[in-house]
């Protein structure tokens, strides 16, 4: 079965290898205005000079000027542009404004509809900055005008190692908006990793957060790679070590927008510059970024957006996230991440103010800013829940029986009240007799009118306080991976919505969500709009009915281009029509008129990784996901990684909540002991149960590599880290 999200678009195809060439041209249009004027640079060596006379001939080290024999013709260098963002800059009659063609092309749009509202707020870098749409907009042309400056080319990768900040985002900006690549990755990344990223993707020069991780960095990269130039986000360039330098030009942020000011600035005086360039607009399926994957299995692959992609995200998710102008976002998730990157273009588009944060500011924030929707993963919201149930634990004993009791009550109420709205998940196709669906809606209808006064009870008096202190007023957004049912559960019953989404980095990301009209637990919603999922079984590719388990795939024009310099990977993942294996196991549930799940149909519901399975000595499937999800909802387990692979009986990796044991009163020695019974408790209801474990004392963290960037545990990782330990624990 295919289920569909709307109409699906034409695959796209590569850009041409002539985009980033310069040409000889011998008659050509002009798409500049009479006016438009190129102020004249020099690049020698490391240094840049500057000529303020506009009728001196320009001379370059980048081959832009060329004799030809006797006649000395001057070959043009082309300069690619986003054809809305510059359009009153650049005048071409046959460039619509009507539509974005390039993602940059969002922020002239933006600017004309919300102009002074206020884009960004970043309160946690030095400076704070508050951005309006004006200034964003602004700073994205002086930024990519500055790239320009100094020697920047159309096609070209420049690699981005940042975190999040209003910073970041208009370095992306301003490098899309020249028909740059940037290639993207976080400061957390190893050195190794960080040098395999930049020398695969050819890029040929950085951008990086602040000094410290250029300090990090820099032995590394001036040994092994070549750099153009650096750019510091944010820090004085000052404190950079000489001796790391070794000649390569660096400029701080403020250097690239005064360039780009200064630049933009001469260039309106300019009569000369449609004879020494070929203004050519970004085309659609040109290549946007390049995001390596840092997935929980294997090593990164380059995965190859375009313009067209990401735009299809920015069009598509207002289905699922219907917000706009005076709606306020909370912004936590690395940028490079196709997940928190494509929200941002969406969320910018519509005139939303952005505010950044992080782990150490996120309880304040929340409560500081109340914001209206957060875009995050399943752990911060499993976090948010655990701080929550602690309160309430923590609380005096009437308060506690006061507040359990109602979250029971809430709970029931919603399972009854989604029954008789149709939104119950089953595989069976097999559709109840009319009269078993009358009486199983009608005793739902009942129950549910007879909690409801409770439930109302319950917000005033319990759930008010939970949401003036985390807001989401409309809902939170969750994607890069499973949100355990429990949370969802009480989320639901205290009528905060949260909404998850699903895709990979491959589909730019979105390729399914559920709707905030119709939120059903424990899915991951349908299809976007213009999206195709079908599943398939795992050996044969056979296509299975609803109900059916397999391996979920997925067609639409959000399908990335394919994994840079390795088509043998991209063919994998891509087959001959366009699908793409998503790796996930799931299933879509099956269409019903009549029961509890006649408003389910088409509904697509995941099981955890193809590549996660475990396979017991039995012959038994095991997927861990489960079992590990159950086990997460002890306050004495802060994480676990179910094992067994190839053995008898399943075991688990686990790190103990420090704090919680010793609140419990528990000794060294009875840690272990302890672990096991609520390992009992809480997967008692599982398929499977866990036989030895073993505990150890460090978390699991991003710099250590046992994590993604989304919080996901590596399980690969873990393994081979933890090795000869599991082999004695077999033993």
């Amino acid at each position: 079965m295919i289920v569909r999200g709307g109409l699906l678009n034409p695959l796209f195809h590569a850009p041409s290898v002539s985009d980033s060439m310069s040409i000889a041209i011998t008659s050509t249009n002009c798409i500049v205005s009479p006016s438009y004027r190129r102020q004249q640079y020099v690049n020698a060596g490391n240094v840049l000079f500057h000529s303020k006379k506009v009728t001196r001939d320009r001379v370059s080290l980048s081959h832009r000027i060329r004799a030809y024999s006797e006649s000395k013709t001057e070959e043009k260098q082309v300069r690619k542009y986003s054809p809305l963002l510059e359009s009153h800059e650049v005048s071409e009659n046959n460039v619509s404004t009507a539509e974005f063609k390039a993602i940059p092309d969002i922020w002239r749009s933006s600017a004309q509809k919300f102009g002074d509202r206020v884009a960004l707020v970043d309160p946690h870098h030095d400076p704070p900055t508050n951005m309006t749409y004006n200034q964003v907009e602004q700073d994205i042309l002086h930024f990519s005008e500055g790239l320009r400056v100094i020697g920047m080319k159309p096609c070209e990768k420049l690699a981005l190692f940042a975190d999040n900040s209003c910073r970041w985002l208009i370095a992306d900006q301003g490098i899309m908006a020249t028909g740059a690549i940037n290639v993207v990755r976080g400061s957390r990344s190893s050195v190794e990793e960080l040098l395999h990223i930049y020398t695969h993707s050819e890029s040929v020069a950085l951008v990086v957060d602040n000094p410290e991780l250029y300090h990090r960095i820099a032995t590394g990269f001036n040994s092994k790679a070549s750099v153009r130039f650096v750019i510091l986000l944010w820090g004085d360039k000052s404190s950079l070590s000489s001796q790391n330098m070794e000649g390569i030009p660096v400029y701080s942020y403020k250097d690239i927008i005064d360039l780009g000011l200064e630049n933009r600035t001469a260039l309106v005086d300019s009569h000369d510059a449609c004879e020494k360039y070929v203004y050519e607009p970004i085309k659609s399926d040109d290549v946007a970024a390049i995001i390596y994957t840092s997935g929980t299995t294997g090593n990164p692959k380059g995965v190859m957006l375009t313009h067209s992609n990401l735009l299809h995200q920015v069009h598509t998710l207002f289905d699922i996230v219907p917000a706009g102008p005076g709606d306020r976002f909370l912004s936590m998730l690395p940028p490079w991440h196709a997940y928190e990157r494509a929200c941002e273009y969406f969320i910018l588009s519509l005139g939303i103010e952005q505010v950044y944060t992080n782990i150490k500011h996120l309880k304040d924030d929340l409560r500081k800013y109340q914001p209206q929707y957060m875009i995050s993963v399943p752990l911060v919201f499993e976090t948010l829940y655990s701080g929550i149930q602690k309160q309430i634990s923590t609380s005096s004993a009437i308060r506690k029986l006061v507040a359990l009791s109602f979250l029971r009550i809430s709970m029931a109420y919603m399972e009854f009240k989604n029954i008789y709205q149709g939104k119950y998940l089953t595989k069976t196709q097999e559709q109840p007799s009319y009269i078993a669906a009358m009486v199983d809606w009608l005793y739902a209808r009942f129950i549910a009118a007879i909690l409801f006064p409770l439930h109302l009870l319950a917000k005033k008096l319990v759930y008010s306080k939970i949401y003036s202190s985390i807001g989401l007023s409309k809902a939170g957004i969750s994607g890069g991976g499973s949100l355990p049912m429990h949370v969802d559960k009480f989320f639901e019953a205290i009528e905060t919505k949260i909404q998850v989404g699903y895709g990979l980095t491959e589909s730019s990301p979105v390729i399914a969500a559920r709707q905030l009209d119709f939120n059903v637990l424990g899915s991951v919603g349908r299809p976007i709009r213009h999206t195709e999922i079908k599943v398939v079984h795992d050996e044969t590719g056979e296509d299975l009915p609803p109900g059916s388990k397999g391996i979920v795939k997925a067609r639409g024009p959000q399908i990335m281009q394919g994994y840079y310099k390795n088509p043998s990977a991209t063919n994998q993942a891509i087959d001959g029509e366009g699908w793409l294996n998503t790796g996930d196991i799931g299933w879509i549930s099956p269409h019903h008129s009549l029961g509890r799940s006649r408003n389910s149909g088409g509904i697509i519901v995941l099981e955890g990784r193809a590549k996660d399975t475990i396979v017991l000595s039995t012959g038994e499937n095991v997927e861990p996901e489960q079992i590990e999800e159950a086990a997460m909802r002890s306050n004495l387990i802060q994480q676990i990684v179910v094992i067994g692979q190839d053995q008898r009986r399943l075991g688990a990796i686990i790190v103990p909540n420090k704090e919680e044991m010793v609140l419990a009163d528990v000794s060294k020695e009875q840690i272990a002991g302890v672990l096991s019974q609520e390992l009992r408790k809480w997967t008692s209801d599982c398929s499977f149960q866990v036989g030895p474990i073993l505990v150890i004392e460090e978390p699991f963290t991003i710099d250590s590599g046992m994590m993604t960037a989304t919080m996901k545990i590596r399980r690969n990782k873990v393994v081979e880290q933890y090795k000869q330990q599991i082999d004695d624990l077999y033993k």
